[in-house]
């Protein structure tokens, strides 16, 4: 059961309530998420806005599956499930790479080097080694690029920390564990 509550849809300020409308039409449904984070429509502004800028700077499989790495490293459960839905519904991706992303991997190997220096920024806080670094750049991506990364991890972070607080109600099928040793 969420531990934040939830406005009902009489409280919601008009602005929230165009946002969590374009969320709806966007996804065919309003996340329990977006939802709860409502009841402040400045976070939510912040969390849409975030989310429809940084849409733009890496590709969506990408995204997918540093989502997904960061998620799984954050133990969120909720964002594992939306995020392994919307993968699978919008991404295209298959249960084999989704699954790797969680691990940080992927079936494509500039992918795997995105999700794994995510994994590996999240888990260091961000203290990432020279090798990681290099690393990614060797996987062929350059220095803006890697910002870019660093940004969409951020924008997870965010999510999966207000998920992991609120233990946010799963309004999508739950994900499974997944083996941790499978990502190389």
């Amino acid at each position: 059961m969420s531990r934040l509550n939830v406005p009902p849809q009489e409280d919601v300020p008009a602005g929230a309530q165009r946002i969590l409308d374009n969320v709806g039409a966007q996804l065919g449904f309003v996340p329990n998420m977006f939802k709860t984070i409502a009841s402040n429509p400045t976070v939510l502004e912040v969390v849409t806005t975030l989310q429809g800028a940084l849409s733009r700077v890496l590709d969506a499989r990408t995204r997918h599956s540093i989502a997904l790495a960061v998620s799984q490293a954050n133990g969120c459960s909720y964002c594992l499930a939306m995020h392994t839905y919307v993968a699978t519904e919008f991404g295209g991706m298959s249960d084999d790479d989704i699954e790797l992303g969680r691990v940080g991997s992927s079936v494509d190997p500039k992918r795997a080097a995105a999700a794994r220096f995510a994994q590996r920024v999240v888990e260091s806080r961000g203290r990432v080694s020279d090798a990681e670094l290099a690393g990614v750049r060797g996987a062929g991506y350059t220095d803006p690029q890697i910002l870019a990364i660093v940004a969409v991890i951020v924008q997870f972070l965010l999510t999966n920390f207000i998920n992991n607080v609120n233990q946010t109600e799963l309004d999508i099928p739950a994900v499974g564990s997944v083996d941790t040793t499978v990502a190389q």
